[in-house]
């Protein structure tokens, strides 16, 4: 069977998801209490130039809103995706952070995200976090050439329901590659054997967003709010299908 794209496409775009893996790793340890966000983006703005690559959000544009205005997203506590980092938003012991990454490198791009503890965190929110990461496992386990994307939607929507926390609202992964965002769209919860069907070659976005309290989100330009302000989680990779088993590029 002819994979999805080409060894040339591929090699480009595993070098722009091992920028990311990169940045995401540094970030690991930049992060603690007393930081601004607009720090943390600087840092990790320096090492995607020092890279050669270019910050895929910064600019990026949609119908409807200004451009994005910075490298990264950086999104605390309730801010579940696109938070914009601020000066004088600081971190504080017990929030947690995602952060989002997207890196374009000779027109090839890679995502990927994580949530991050800052300082000690609560008991609870150690659950949040282990229960985000293993449901987005859960979702590339199931990404092999011939399953169809609502197998990766069934198995994270799941997993997320059964242990007591809820999917974010429309907010979805997707194909990568070429572009930042292509086709499929992969949604956090659905059917399984329903939508299209996953082929070798094909490099997806899978990040499940997982809230505490509510499905329900509050759209604010380009944020997104947990509608009754409770926490919320964000981890994503981008994987390669192969005739084996999915291989992850961003970590």
């Amino acid at each position: 069977m002819k994979s999805y794209r080409s060894e040339r496409d591929i090699q480009g775009i595993k070098e722009s998801c091992r920028i990311v893996a990169e940045v995401l790793n540094e970030l690991e340890a930049f992060i603690k209490p007393g930081i601004n966000t607009s720090e943390v983006c600087k840092r990790a703005e320096s090492i995607i130039l020092k890279n050669n690559g270019r910050p895929a959000f910064k600019g990026y544009s949609i119908p409807g809103l200004p451009p994005y205005p910075t490298a990264i997203c950086a999104s605390v506590n309730s801010c579940i995706v696109h938070g914009i980092p601020r000066e004088d938003q600081y971190l504080q012991e017990g929030d947690i952070i995602g952060i989002d990454v997207g890196v374009e490198k000779n027109g090839y791009y890679g995502d990927a995200a994580r949530t991050y503890p800052v300082g000690k965190i609560e008991t609870k929110t150690e659950s949040l976090l282990k229960i985000t990461k293993i449901a987005l496992q859960k979702g590339i386990e199931q990404a092999k050439a011939g399953n169809r994307v609502g197998n990766i939607s069934e198995a994270i929507g799941s997993y997320v329901k059964q242990n007591g926390y809820f999917v974010a609202d429309n907010l979805t992964g997707h194909g990568v590659g070429k572009e930042l965002h292509e086709k499929p769209i992969i949604p956090n919860d659905g059917k399984r054997n329903s939508g299209m069907y996953l082929s070798e070659g094909m490099t997806l976005a899978i990040e499940p967003m997982v809230n505490c309290g509510t499905n329900k989100v509050i759209e604010n330009g380009w944020e997104f709010f947990v509608a009754d302000n409770s926490l919320s989680a964000h981890f994503e990779h981008t994987i390669l299908l192969t005739e084996d088993k999915p291989l992850i590029l961003t970590q």
